[in-house]
């Protein structure tokens, strides 16, 4: 909860008009029951503890929750009250307080939980939204095969403790993969699985994480479903790079309701309540999928197919299996079979992620390297060691801050130069350097790189080195 400077209390994305804002606003302890989970913790004997706030209402051992943002049920198991360092287990917390949780197996950090009388009418809490994307990632696998159950266990307790830490079991290419903030982040990650999970294992270097991205308008380009009854025509634009912050932001996302969406899109970018209104979906990796279509029949029933299809092309882009980022996707044209049989999901899908990799092959396609904003402080006499490592390593300086002795040198280093910087930076400054990176931005891969950098990424993959073509995926009427 937070408060406007008209001294009016808000409730990140709800009203505080409704049933739900007037019982938080009163912190009734009689009212329905809304918490929001701030931490999810595994606790060696007990399992996931899911620490939140009670806005209102009172929970008890034994409720039915309903987790909003995971579309899921639960009990509490158990209900607990911190004192200092540890858990003392009660009977019932009422409004005000902070619950621990036992039982919510599901909840993560940033979750929103009600009462069965608020379900399906109630809005979430804000989602938390963090600084930094994973920008370094590891391939981990057990040296003992019938470890392999073991380690996905492990993976799956770290990247509910540490939402930072990204875990993905890729199952077509057999890769287990451990994404982070830096070579530190993922040095601690891999310790953390071989001391605290007692696992053996084997790593591969660090690899960048790249996005993948167009330069130019396409389309519209056509996908066909496989039994060739539907039809689905995509434009495609880059997109503006003020909604692409307002999607990392948390400001635009799919659980944003349609009428914040419109509020924001017509204050912040001046789009018309029409324009606004086409909007169809939001992917997390900064995409927009709009609606320009009127009177589709049998659109409804599509939609969902349509959404899930978005998401699944875009989450494994086209050129180097990587996520794509910045691109407005316009559906501007769809033919559906009249029958409901004809178009379910095996047959949309397929169509919308023919029609995506199409456009997206066809728009000037690159990749984004991440830049991390880089910060040393360093006696001024070693100020041209430091500013001629960066310049090697493709970065560039931003500001140099003379503060008596020593000097504060800014600037942005790609993240693919940094790896081994911490060994190079001590002997290039004799020891003398304190520094640290934060990530930035994405930029373009520089031309001369990029088709090395695609083969290298999809040989990793299992994947051909070479891309595919664009002709691959166009089809014709």
């Amino acid at each position: 909860m937070s408060t406007s400077q008209g001294g009016s209390p808000t409730f990140g994305k709800g009203e505080p008009d409704t049933v739900m804002g007037k019982n938080m606003l009163a912190v009734n302890p009689k009212g329905p029951l809304v918490i929001c989970i701030s931490n999810v913790i595994i606790d060696p004997q007990a399992g996931v503890i899911s620490t939140g706030r009670v806005f209102s209402g009172t929970i008890r051992k034994g409720d039915t929750l309903n987790l909003v943002g995971a579309e899921k049920t639960a009990k509490a198991q158990q209900v607990s009250i911190y004192m200092g360092a540890y858990r003392e287990i009660v009977d019932e917390i009422p409004a005000g307080n902070i619950v621990a949780l036992m039982g919510l197996s599901e909840a993560r950090a940033g979750e929103t939980i009600v009462g069965p009388e608020l379900l399906g009418i109630a809005t979430p809490f804000e989602s938390i939204k963090y600084v930094s994307d994973p920008v370094l990632t590891v391939a981990v696998e057990p040296k003992k095969p019938t470890d392999l159950p073991k380690l996905i266990d492990a993976m799956q307790k770290m990247s509910i403790q540490d939402p930072n830490l990204v875990t993905t079991i890729n199952q077509e290419t057999g890769e287990y993969l451990l994404s982070g903030m830096g070579e530190l982040h993922l040095e601690i990650a891999v310790k953390d699985l071989k001391s605290m999970h007692h696992l053996d294992i084997i790593q591969t270097e660090p690899m960048v994480v790249y996005r993948e991205a167009i330069r130019q308008e396409a389309g519209p380009f056509m996908g066909k479903s496989p039994n060739k009854h539907n039809r689905v025509f995509f434009q495609f634009t880059p997109l503006d790079p003020k909604i692409i912050e307002l999607i990392r932001a948390g400001e635009l996302s799919e659980i944003v309701s349609a009428s914040r969406r419109e509020d924001i899109l017509k204050t912040e970018m001046g789009w018309t309540t029409r324009q606004a209104r086409r909007v169809f979906d939001v992917n997390e990796n900064a995409n927009l999928l709009i609606d320009s279509t009127v009177g589709i029949q049998g659109l409804r029933e599509v939609k969902q197919h349509i959404r899930s299809g978005f998401q699944w092309a875009l989450n494994e882009g086209p050129i180097a299996g990587e996520r794509v980022r910045g691109v407005l996707i316009d559906m501007v044209d769809i033919k559906l079979h009249e029958d409901p049989v004809h178009r379910g999901p095996a047959q949309m899908l397929p169509a919308v992620r023919q029609a995506l990799y199409a456009g997206i092959l066809s728009a000037n396609p690159t990749l984004l390297e991440p830049i991390s904003l880089i910060q040393v402080r360093v006696p001024t006499a070693e100020m041209g060691n430091v500013t001629g490592l960066l310049s090697k390593k493709r970065g560039s300086i931003r500001s140099v801050d003379q503060e008596g002795p020593v000097v504060n040198v800014q600037g942005f280093l790609p993240v693919a130069e940094s790896l081994g910087l911490s060994q190079e930076m001590r002997s290039a400054t004799s020891g003398t350097a304190f520094w640290q990176m934060t990530f930035d931005h994405y930029s373009p891969v520089p031309d001369s790189m990029l088709l090395d950098i695609i083969k290298k990424t999809r040989t990793r993959k299992g994947m051909k080195p070479d891309p595919p073509r664009a002709s691959e995926y166009i089809v014709r009427e």
